[in-house]
């Protein structure tokens, strides 16, 4: 147990507002969801950046009309208001003391679409990935695509003006911004489009006359570079620009208007693609090599330096895409687009061989679109790789996202290095869209003193004088928020600086519209989420969490704010969020709570707060944001670790006495499974069972073996032939007591492969229920006895083979973090396989018989998050002809979850999301495998028809000669 403090901060008096008549007006006329509690506040108080402010209230339209009727009641209290999209801006827009509106449960229809006319009317809370798939049967897409598209929203796209690596070929947001409808905080209502179409007469006459007067300033302050996004785009209103009021609105960042609907233009989907990777000594020669590949349009050129790569692999989240690079310590990723592969492929020879040629660069080219998605996502995982970099200090957003003329890159960036060593910091990383200028970082400012804020306003300032130096703009995309705003007038001078407070006027004269963002900015220093003032409460915890510095404080800050977990397709992470859409059921959002939990402003309880429990009681604990997160946030350890501290000394739930303590209950049912069989499935007991436990009565309750595999198992067979030495099998609960064929299974298969194999002399637990449940004294108590009993199998390194995923991922993960510095415990980690690995690693010239046929694989959520299934997947790959592994998130049972009252129908969806439409859509004759208990129960009790089974049963059966 870590030692903590008993200091809780006191919580900051503030000004008492009007909040429950606000509250109580919104919700007589929004049909959506009105939410001014502690809890709601606080998800929603802060984005990705480093600032913090906690909203006033959360109002969660309906439709676009929902929005309006809210606005309305908020000019009436002369409330300010936010409307929010993804909430994963880097520079504070999405964070500040007024009603929030979130558009991403609700507000994301495609209100029509024009293939001839390649346009799309949506509403703004539509995510990016969600509506290219939408567009994806007319062979259409979004063009600008930023790093976050699995969860940045169409509105949150137009308020940032963003962009990604695509905008070399298509532009910012602004240019596929056909029209706009918006609403002003006063009321007006308009569609505005090109010609200052749309507006108001007054609005129209206004604009005209303050462009005018501004004309020449706007032509010599705005930089003419591909990436100008900071400031406001007056330069949109210019007679040679169309005088367009739409392109005019698009990176106000909520400050002028709130946007209703949005009709985009489209671009087609590339028919082909074909990358050319190009390695260079270092960052500054890949910069220089910018204008020379750009002569070849690429259709996206971007770049990345060793460090970053460095820190990819060190956290393992790139391996394959880095495995892929030329030589070199700084690389520069050059997409061309073709008709045809073959087109493609030959301007990307064409570019390969003059770069080379006229710069030494080594080359590669990779027209594999698995290849190309692989070095893509490590391209994307920069922000997370560079966070918390092994052995530094953790890193911060800032200054991280200046951009210059592409063709003065490369001494940009030498003075920028030079500034940075003046200063001394060292950035993570160099990367970026570097064919626009555009280059991303992280720097290690220390904004917890005085002094080191201090700092970081000097140097960000200085490094605005060196960005408009060389001509460039603070922002290329990021936006300006409350990081840059203040610097605007290095950028543009005092003249449009006017110009920016006078449009603002035109627009919101109350100065309501999320006040002290680019017009009377609030400091760049203040609001800061840690600040000189930052002392969060430091409990004792059970978990060690030697990551974070063994504090749980970082833990609980450990979120960067990219929204990741909001994805609605692919990988394990957030299933809860994809059932509910709501944000609280996020990773973000449940980090963000105990984050304010710890502050103690408007989450007061601590441990005992009713707000943070409600958040994680939806959480399935299935670990996938362990490796799905860009940072890695642990929200199961971090929920086992609230619960644990939240029931102490009280009455807890009764499924954490029931399926909590299900390894006591399942070993002494198991010595009378025909009663217990008859009394947990007769009707009218198993109702009164499941009331009692707490077990929603729609769950069928498994059924307890006869005997156990502990009773049956005689010794690994064939001794003579065990010519890889022992291994000890792990008799896990769910095994031993409800399915001990698995365990026999797994027998035969390692006496097949040359192994000798033994059981525990006495029962063993790996604690798994009572962890995830939060009984973590009792947990700790289960797992020292286990570690007493194998001590000469730990002293000896013999091979633990362990056939449940979540047992495996106890011993990998939560058992060096709940028993930190006990060797036993560290030993245990090491020597825990799952069956793939153990034949993989110690018997690599085995190969099961070749059966043919075809295999789906579920894998368990946590085979995906701490164990990986690429040793399963070539395992199963050596028994079939065919074998699809699944990416269909997490089955939904997870354990105890999907079984306790109020869980079922979030457990039921989240199975529907993916794994059961695929199963259905299965051919007759494949094979189910899925070696998690939870998953087989799941799709058992869902899908009748299926018979999943664990790999080792496939195996086995393969040896044997027989079909499953």
């Amino acid at each position: 147990m870590t030692a903590g403090s008993d200091h809780q901060p006191r919580p900051r008096q503030r000004a008492r507002l009007p909040l429950n008549a606000v509250a109580a007006d919104l919700a007589r006329v929004v049909a959506g969801e009105v939410r001014f509690d502690p809890g709601s506040r606080a998800a929603y108080s802060t984005d990705a950046s480093n600032y913090r402010a906690l909203p006033l209230g959360v109002v969660i339209p309906r439709t676009p009309e929902d929005a309006v009727a809210a606005i309305a009641v908020c000019r009436q209290h002369d409330m300010p208001v936010l409307s929010r999209g993804g909430g994963t801006s880097l520079a504070g827009q999405c964070c500040n003391a007024a009603v929030v509106l979130d558009w991403t449960k609700y507000c994301r229809r495609v209100l029509g679409v024009d293939a001839a006319a390649r346009t799309v009317v949506v509403e703004p809370g539509i995510a990016l990935d969600a509506l290219n798939a939408e567009l994806r049967p007319y062979d259409l897409m979004v063009g600008p695509k930023p790093a976050t598209h699995v969860s940045c929203t169409i509105g949150g796209m137009i308020g940032n003006n963003s962009c990604g690596s695509t905008a070399q070929a298509y532009g910012k947001m602004a240019d596929s911004v056909r029209r706009l409808e918006v609403l002003t905080y006063d009321g007006t209502r308009m569609w505005v489009g090109p010609g200052l179409e749309g507006l108001t007469d007054s609005l129209r006459d206004a604009l005209r006359e303050l462009v005018d007067r501004y004309a020449e300033d706007i032509r010599e302050s705005y930089p003419d570079i591909p990436r100008r996004v900071s400031g406001y785009n007056l330069d949109s209103l210019l007679p040679e620009h169309g005088r367009d009021s739409a392109k005019l609105l698009v990176g106000s960042e909520s400050t002028l208007i709130t946007v209703l609907r949005a009709e985009l233009e489209l671009v087609p989907v590339p028919a082909a693609k074909a990358l050319v990777v190009l390695g260079f000594p270092d960052v500054f020669a890949a910069a220089d090599a910018v204008p020379e590949v750009l002569g070849h349009h690429p259709a996206a050129l971007e770049g990345l330096d060793g460090r970053l790569v460095e820190l990819e692999h060190s956290r393992h989240l790139a391996e394959h895409a880095i495995e892929q690079l030329p030589d070199g310590n700084a690389w520069l990723m050059a997409q061309f687009d073709g008709d045809t592969q073959e087109m493609a492929d030959d301007v990307a020879r064409r570019t390969m061989r003059t770069v080379r040629r006229r710069t030494g660069a080594h080359a590669k080219l990779v027209d594999d679109p698995e290849r190309e998605a692989e070095l893509w996502s490590a391209r994307e995982a920069g922000l997370g790789a560079t966070a918390y970099p092994p052995g530094g200090r953790e890193t911060h957003e800032g200054w991280e996202d200046a951009a210059v003329p592409p063709e003065r890159l490369g001494d940009y960036l030498r003075d920028f290095e030079r500034l940075l060593q003046r200063f001394g910091y060292e950035s993570s990383s160099l990367y970026g869209h570097f064919g626009q200028g555009c280059v991303h970082t992280r720097i290690p400012f220390d904004l917890r003193t005085a002094d080191g804020i201090a700092r970081y306003r000097e140097f960000v300032t200085q490094s605005a004088h060196l960005v408009v130096d060389y001509g460039g703009s603070l922002s290329g995309e990021h936006g300006d928020g409350q990081s840059r705003a203040e610097l605007l007038r290095i950028m543009f001078g005092e003249r449009i600086i006017d110009a920016f407070g006078e449009l603002k006027n035109l627009f919101d004269p109350r100065n309501r519209m999320n006040p002290g963002k680019i017009v009377q900015p609030h400091p760049l220093d203040g609001d800061l989420r840690q600040g000189a003032a930052y002392r969060p409460w430091e409990p004792a915890t059970h978990f060690t969490f030697p990551e974070d510095g063994f504090r749980f404080s970082h833990a609980a800050n450990r979120c960067v704010g990219v929204g990741k977990c909001r994805g609605e397709t692919g990988g394990v992470m957030c299933p809860s969020y994809r059932a509910t859409r709501e944000e609280e059921h996020s990773t973000r959002g449940r980090a963000r709570l105990l984050f304010e939990m710890l502050e103690g402003d408007v989450i007061t309880e601590g441990w005992r707060s009713t707000e943070v429990r409600e958040a994680l009681d939806l959480c399935l604990a299935c670990k996938g944001c362990r490796s799905d997160c860009p940072v890695d946030v642990d929200m199961a350890t971090y929920k086992a670790e609230f619960l644990s501290h939240h029931y102490h000394r009280r009455l807890r739930p009764m499924a954490h006495y029931s399926m909590g303590w299900i390894p006591l209950w399942a070993r002494l049912a198991t010595g009378a499974a025909p009663v217990a069989n008859a009394v947990t499935h007769a009707p009218g007991l198993r109702r009164m069972i499941s009331r009692v436990g707490g077990v929603d009565p729609r769950r069928t309750l498994p059924r307890f073996t006869r005997a156990r595999f502990t009773e049956t198992f005689t010794g690994g067979r064939d001794l003579a032939g065990a010519r890889h030495g022992r291994v000890l099998l792990w008799p896990d609960t769910f095994t031993n007591n409800f399915e001990p064929g698995i365990a026999h299974a797994a027998v035969d298969v390692l006496t097949a492969a040359g192994f000798e194999v033994e059981i525990p002399d006495r029962t063993v637990c790996c604690g798994l229920t009572w962890i995830s449940t939060g009984q973590l004294p009792t947990a700790r108590r289960v797992l020292q006895r286990s570690l007493r009993i194998l001590e000469p199998v730990l002293r000896e390194a013999t091979p633990v083979v362990v056939l449940e995923p979540s047992c495996a991922a106890v011993f990998r993960s939560d058992l060096p973090a709940l028993l930190h510095g006990d060797e036993d415990a560290h030993r245990l980690a090491g020597q825990s396989r799952t069956l793939a690995e153990l034949l993989a690693d110690r018997a690599p010239e085995w190969a099961p018989p070749s059966t043919g046929g075809s295999v789906v694989a579920q894998p368990h959520c946590h085979q995906h998050a701490i164990l990986h299934f690429d040793r399963d997947r070539e395992l199963l790959a050596a028994t079939c002809a065919d074998v699809d592994v699944l990416d269909a998130g997490c089955c939904g049972l997870a354990g105890n979850f999907g079984f306790e009252k109020g869980h079922y129908e979030v457990s039921v969806a989240c199975a529907e999301d993916a794994l059961l439409p695929a199963l259905r859509a299965c051919s007759p004759g494949t094979a189910i495998v899925a070696d998690g208990f939870s998953c087989r129960t799941q799709i058992r009790d869902l899908l009748p028809e299926a018979r999943p089974h664990h790999a080792a049963e496939l195996l086995a059966a393969a040896i044997r000669g027989e079909s499953l």
